[in-house]
């Protein structure tokens, strides 16, 4: 692949492109109160994801920069009562973040086609689709990058001091990845406890979450003689509920009848 295509919806397998008109088991799941979180193949087309990482490789990944948040000493350290651990956000990980033009990342991403692709009306409409709402127009747009070894701690992504995503919000990640993985998971909670796991290290995969839930991602682990070059990339979407109580799990009318 030497540039991503125009609309999203060119990524799409036959099954994703169900999905996109709404025809899929899936769409409208996390409208469902009870659904906050979906790991979906088969939607987007395995082969071109794993192209699009080559591609990224390429032109993105000099532009990215750190995200490393290790555990605080003063946790264990400075603690006074038995069990009394509190863990903060911890992470491992590669960034670009793709909302100003200004950066070097943006500008790669738009050599790439990335940009457009990612603001093209078929991927804000296959974003609703699963969501099962009503987004706002304007998101935000994130590419990851995790390498042998790097992962994120239990996190809630919650944002109680950002009045429009306060009452929740919707992400959808795009995972794009290169030969030599091995495994990577992603364990989230289901009643109070950190049980459901799913393997996200394949190509091509489509996770999608209603936020705030807990969750965190396991180290990536690469196979051998891959440990330097195994990477997985996540093209991540951030979207606001038009009406904020779907953030809550209001099923929308809408979304009943697709259901």
């Amino acid at each position: 692949m030497r540039h991503f295509p125009a609309e999203f919806a060119d990524l799409l397998t036959r099954r994703g492109a169900a999905l996109l008109a709404g025809r899929h088991p899936a769409a409208g799941a996390l409208a469902d109160p009870r659904c906050r979180f979906l790991a979906l193949g088969g939607l987007v087309d395995a082969r071109q994801a794993t192209a699009a990482a080559g591609l990224l490789d390429r032109l993105l990944l000099p532009h990215l920069r750190p995200m490393v948040q290790p555990i605080p000493p003063e946790t264990i350290w400075e603690e006074t009562r038995n069990y009394a651990e509190r863990l903060p956000k911890t992470m491992r990980q590669w960034t670009a973040h793709l909302d100003n033009p200004r950066s070097a990342g943006f500008r790669a991403a738009t050599e790439a086609g990335l940009i457009a692709m990612l603001r093209s009306d078929s991927y804000r409409a296959f974003a609703a689709a699963l969501a099962g709402a009503r987004l706002k127009r304007k998101y935000g747009l994130q590419a990851l990058a995790y390498g042998a070894g790097d992962y994120a701690g239990p996190h809630t992504d919650h944002h109680p001091e950002e009045p429009e995503a306060v009452r929740g919000y919707f992400d959808m990640h795009v995972s794009c990845a290169g030969p030599g993985l091995r495994d990577q998971y992603l364990v989230y909670a289901k009643a109070g406890h950190l049980t459901e796991m799913t393997d996200v290290a394949k190509s091509g995969m489509v996770t999608a979450y209603r936020l705030p839930l807990w969750h965190y991602t396991t180290p990536l682990r690469a196979r051998p003689d891959h440990e330097g070059t195994a990477r997985r990339w996540i093209l991540l979407g951030t979207f606001l509920y038009s009406d904020p109580a779907d953030g809550q799990g209001r099923r929308p009318a809408a979304a009943q009848g697709a259901r």
